[in-house]
């Protein structure tokens, strides 16, 4: 057999980012917001004199354990440069959060979640945002749009749901839910949450990352204050979004009118209920991308990709000027950093669409076969857009 020597290889371990350092050094001016149902505590991030990105978190997390090392990964700095970015936490669901006492409190609905965030846009004098919701927190935002379409840019939506629960999702959580009432985080409950998050495929293989939120909620999450979040997630009624192809009855019809960009990793538990949403909204607003080797957490598990597809999003509404950088798709793809020149297409005018940008990046580097795995035009068929 021949020995054959490898040359110029370039091998970066990479690192999960909930047990990263690099965003230990966030600096959040938290504020204490007041609605008609309650206080909602909001960690502002950046330049408030920049445009809003609005995010809401998923079940059992909050704004520092869902979004924060996200939002200092590397690669979004280009983007947050041009942003101020409103963290929302649920009523009872931050950091260090007093336990609730559910005799006394009646813990919001879906709607009534998605309208407390009027008055967050009014404390802060935001006129419109863009929204950027994780799971049930996605499931608020797309509320927030329906209603409030004037103040809504955009949306940004990972592994969120527009139906109401099915009977498993409904036994399941009703169980996990007895046991937190009382005031007890069991291992089959941080089970069940960390399959939510993650899906099997990624709770098999990726133990460190997995271990990383199973110690946050056992450590840091409050279980009445959780029981009651859950229970109004999984009380949700059905969003009634459906897609009218009568050009007519469409300006009337019961949908987001905004752009969406809908997010799903190829493993999660979630992906059918992508396709659910993505088959209700109108094609011509809707892009989505099915993130590989990806579980439920795409912040986590798939950084670069998700802040590429982010920005390319952001650059063809003409939010942020085109930025010909070596990004981190493209390096996950080069497989080294070692290049003599930038080899990254980005969006030439703001009616690019995301696939468009891609499909250039891949035809200007030549690669054969691609990598990405291409379905059609997003912006008429709404197909996947596989990275």
């Amino acid at each position: 057999m021949d020995e054959v020597e490898l040359r110029n290889i370039s091998v970066q371990e990479s690192q999960p980012l909930m047990l990263s350092k690099e965003a230990s050094d966030t600096v959040f001016c938290e504020e204490d917001v007041e609605t008609s149902r309650g206080t909602m505590k909001v960690a502002v991030q950046g330049n408030r004199a920049k445009p809003a990105i609005l995010t809401y978190h998923d079940i059992g997390l909050n704004h520092v354990t869902c979004f924060q090392n996200f939002f200092n990964y590397d690669e979004m700095q280009v983007i947050l440069k041009h942003f101020c970015v409103y963290h929302v936490n649920a009523p009872g669901q931050h950091m260090d959060a007093a336990p609730m006492d559910v005799s006394l409190y009646q813990y919001p609905t879906m709607d009534e979640l998605a309208v407390m965030l009027e008055a967050v846009l009014e404390h802060f004098n935001l006129k419109r945002v863009i929204g950027f919701g994780v799971g049930a927190g996605g499931n608020v935002l797309s509320r927030f749009a329906l209603n409030n379409r004037n103040k809504v840019d955009s949306l940004v939506l990972i592994n969120t749901v527009c139906t109401a629960v099915g009977w498993t999702e409904w036994a399941y959580q009703k169980w996990n839910n007895w046991y937190l009432f009382s005031n007890q985080m069991t291992e089959g409950t941080v089970d069940y949450l960390l399959w939510h998050y993650f899906g099997s495929k990624t709770m098999d293989r990726n133990h460190d990352l997995v271990h990383a939120y199973r110690e946050n909620l056992v450590r840091s999450v409050n279980p009445v204050n959780l029981a009651m979040f859950v229970d109004s997630y999984i009380k949700r009624n059905d969003m009634g979004l459906y897609r009218e192809v009568d050009a007519q009855k469409k300006k009337i019809q019961k949908t987001i009118k905004c752009p969406v960009l809908l997010v799903g990793g190829d493993y999660s538990p979630h992906i059918s209920d992508v396709v659910e949403m993505n088959s209700r909204l109108d094609p011509a607003e809707t892009q989505w991308i099915k993130m590989a080797d990806c579980g439920g957490m795409v912040l986590e598990e798939q950084p670069g990709k998700m802040c590429e597809a982010f920005k390319l999003f952001l650059q063809g509404m003409g939010y942020i000027p085109c930025v010909p950088s070596m990004t981190a798709l493209t390096r996950s793809r080069s497989g080294s950093l070692r290049s003599s020149k930038s080899d990254v297409s980005v969006p030439q005018s703001p009616s690019d669409t995301l696939l468009e940008s891609l499909q250039r990046e891949a035809q200007g580097r030549g690669d054969e076969p691609s990598p990405i795995k291409l379905h059609g035009d997003l912006r008429h068929k709404a197909a996947p857009l596989k990275v």
